[in-house]
């Protein structure tokens, strides 16, 4: 199948290596030369609107965040322009469900389907192919195109119609944000009490405080490691999607708020591009004590 794939960062980049290194006929764009370059290795080529809208079936975007998204399929001279009837836009970008709507009705106007699919998982998941896709659309092109998105995930689940999977991530992203928080304020009533945080953790990691979330973030937390998985900067991005998100339909986030104040500290004290598990950061600052010896 020819893709044309757009926004090779830290996930995208290897979500597009697992699609070429199953054969597929990839076209990819980015910034940076050097992720095209990795792609390319692996037998993606270089490309640009228009050989992506005249020669692929699919179009993938993997975007920081609504208005880059906006900009490449709905901007005057972006690809949206470009692409024809009969073509399918998959957008794994997180972004506000609100806008997946409005790109996905102006590409309705020209016979371009599309399904909002953003995924969880961080980058060791987007490099062994094991992301969680939580998809909006219909059910029609949901079908035709999941066998794709199962060479980049080991779950790919069908959660509504259009703006329906980013909706799921937004949940994702509150969810996963306040255990963040939850595991570090843990560990640090046990590192302040006495107890050793890498015992606190062997010992309840087995039990209903465990986690995919505590067995990929505590060990982070416990070795004083914050190279980026998911960076700060962009669940700052995803929180901000889930309270204007929330604004609009009225439901109260009242954690989501308070764990977003922990970020913005975070982002303030120039720790934006640390990996989201850094929040430990922000607890090791208000108790004056680190987590790691």
């Amino acid at each position: 199948m020819k893709i044309g794939f757009i926004g090779l960062g830290i996930m995208g980049k290897a979500m597009a290596v697992n699609l070429a290194k199953a054969g597929h006929d990839l076209y990819v764009m980015d910034h940076h030369q050097e992720h095209i370059d990795a792609v390319a290795a692996f037998g993606g080529h270089a490309s640009n609107y228009a050989e992506i809208g005249a020669e692929t079936e699919v179009v993938i975007t993997m975007l920081p965040n609504s208005p880059q998204v906006k900009e490449v399929m709905l901007g005057e001279e972006g690809l949206g322009a470009k692409m024809h009837a009969g073509q399918v836009f998959i957008d794994c970008s997180s972004i506000n469900p609100l806008a997946s709507k409005e790109i996905g009705a102006a590409l309705a106007k020209r016979g371009i389907e599309m399904l909002d699919a953003p995924v969880s998982g961080g980058e060791p998941k987007a490099i062994d192919g094991t992301l969680s896709f939580m998809v909006g659309g219909r059910q029609e092109v949901f079908d035709r195109f999941v066998p794709v998105l199962k060479l980049m995930g080991s779950s790919v689940v069908r959660c509504g119609d259009l703006g329906a999977g980013n909706t799921t991530k937004l949940a994702n992203q509150i969810i996963v944000a306040a255990n963040i928080a939850a595991v570090a304020e843990g560990f640090m009533l046990a590192k302040k009490a006495g107890v050793n945080p890498e015992t606190v953790f062997e010992a309840i990691r087995g039990g209903l405080a465990g986690s995919t979330v505590m067995d990929a973030k505590g060990p982070m937390m416990l070795s004083n490691n914050t190279k980026p998985g998911f960076r700060i900067d962009l669940h700052i991005k995803d929180l901000n999607n889930a309270i204007d998100t929330a604004h609009e339909v009225g439901s109260p986030l009242p954690l989501t708020s308070q764990t977003m104040e922990m970020m913005q500290y975070l982002k303030a004290n120039g720790m934006e591009k640390c990996d989201h598990s850094a929040i430990a950061k922000y607890y090791e600052h208000i108790a004056n004590e680190n987590l790691y010896d």
